[in-house]
């Protein structure tokens, strides 16, 4: 017994000491690619800002970029993450090399004409393409790649927003919905978290806005918070919808590729000219001012899910989760502002509970809201999360994601399929919201029936179900 103890401590000891070496190179290889791409997108934003009208360089811009994904690497094509879940689910995570400059050249080109989309998806694509590149070059199996690109999307995702523990956590959870692997867990947070020390100590800055009056805890109070989960929710369904009818409207176009980015580039200088520049980009000066107290109105959040549905769908190059952001911080302050509450602290819990949603990544949105605006509003963000990504459904911004829970027992869902699936037997299966209802209150019926029959013979009642 006790050799057999010592055998098991010392396979662990090793296992250990491997991931520690192998995470540690991987999150030095990706700090370092990451704080490169955004350098070079740093330049490219700075070069455009003495144009005025630099977005007029949309249809063009667009045209490359979705030409160069065609023709050079398809495995680039969307908003990066995406591709990375594919690819982990379907190949283990190998991916091809050409991915890394292409989607790097791409994302730079599409940002720095105004292409609405972010900058995380191409940190994570980078960082699992340069994972994958290293495990081939030293012939890792299957498995430990598969690890080793997990620990790619961690370091990118942790370097790219400065929030080493969220990004940690975000590259284990955004695989499944409702389930974490426990199994690289420590892998993932050593690159995350040497990834970030990387891109920090090279020069790569971050925003970061602490909330430091947070409202006195009421039952009043924490409906409201319950109420902003609610309306993120209902946010990440408009963005996962608007984003699908982009793609629908873009796969009917019988139209070469450079063709379609260009059509996309002109309906997007047609919408700026008709409502504003803010809606263009990565908008982090909108994310900042709602987090320093602004309201920009309700037409904010819902234009910006429009200009990064028309980017993304016709072949502009890019991530999701700063969109989301957008629309987070905006929808929340436009909340706060019309209930009389505190427009930074409701920014800042929607920024968060929106990406919980749309992201299906409740831990990871919950813990980068300590990192980025501190512990005092982690209760309420938390809780805003969870509400957000229960009420957002089986749908995500990352079809490739597995279901890996039922979120209702009056659902009924395919647990193991991807989400794309789930979706689509969804809706061949009629289940409206009217259905979904009509089932909730038939359980809720059944349930209290039983209640009433338990309580006549003195048993204790059961429990309702979800």
């Amino acid at each position: 017994m006790r050799r057999h103890l010592l055998t098991e401590q010392t396979i662990l000891f090793i296992t250990i000491a491997k991931w520690l070496i192998l995470a540690t190179i991987v999150g030095i290889i990706v700090g370092l690619s990451t704080t490169a791409f955004l350098k070079l997108l740093s330049i490219s934003l700075d070069a455009n800002e003495g144009f005025y009208y630099y977005f007029l360089l949309l249809p063009i811009a667009m045209a490359i970029s979705i030409g160069m994904i065609k023709y050079l690497a398809p495995e680039a094509e969307g908003h990066g993450t995406e591709k990375v879940i594919e690819s982990v689910h379907k190949h283990s995570g190998k991916t091809p090399p050409a991915v890394v400059p292409v989607k790097l050249i791409a994302t730079i080109i599409t940002l720095a004409a105004g292409g609405s989309v972010g900058k995380e998806g191409p940190c994570a694509q980078i960082g699992a393409g340069c994972s994958s590149i290293f495990a081939d070059i030293f012939r890792f199996n299957d498995h430990d790649r598969r690890k080793l690109v997990i620990c790619g999307i961690s370091a990118g995702f942790a370097s790219v927003f400065g929030t080493p523990i969220a990004g940690s956590i975000f590259g284990v959870e955004v695989l499944f919905v409702g389930s974490l692997l426990y199994d690289v867990l420590l892998p993932s947070f050593v690159a995350g978290i040497i990834s970030y020390q990387i891109s920090s100590d090279l020069g790569i800055t971050y925003f970061h806005h602490p909330i430091f009056v947070v409202p006195k805890f009421t039952e009043w109070f924490f409906l409201l918070v319950v109420l902003a989960g609610v309306m993120s929710g209902l946010w990440s369904g408009v963005l996962i919808g608007l984003l699908n009818a982009g793609e629908n409207v873009a796969s009917r176009l019988q139209l070469s590729p450079p063709i379609k980015g260009f059509i996309g580039g002109c309906v997007l200088i047609a919408l700026t000219f008709a409502t504003s520049r803010r809606y263009l980009g990565l908008g982090l000066d909108t994310i900042e001012s709602s987090l320093e107290g602004t309201s920009h109105g309700w037409l904010a959040p819902a234009m910006k899910a429009i200009f990064t549905s028309i980017t993304l769908s016709f072949g502009g190059s890019g991530g999701i989760v700063t969109p989301i952001f957008f629309i987070g911080a905006t929808s929340g302050a436009a909340l706060a502002k019309l209930l009389g509450l505190d427009v930074a602290t409701f920014a800042a819990i929607g920024l968060v509970s929106l990406l919980a949603g749309a992201a299906q990544t409740p831990i990871a949105a919950s813990i980068m809201a300590i990192e980025l605006f501190g512990a005092g509003i982690a209760p309420y963000a938390a809780i805003a999360c969870i509400v957000s990504f229960l009420m957002t459904g089986h749908r995500s911004v990352y079809p490739s994601q597995v279901l890996a829970m039922k979120k209702s027992a009056s659902l009924d869902v395919a647990v193991g399929e991807v989400i794309e699936n789930v979706e689509a037997q969804y809706r061949m299966q009629g289940s409206s919201t009217v259905d979904i209802i009509a089932r909730a209150i038939s359980n809720l019926r059944a349930w209290a029936l039983r209640l009433l029959r338990r309580t006549d013979d003195g048993a204790a009642p059961p429990k309702p179900r979800a």
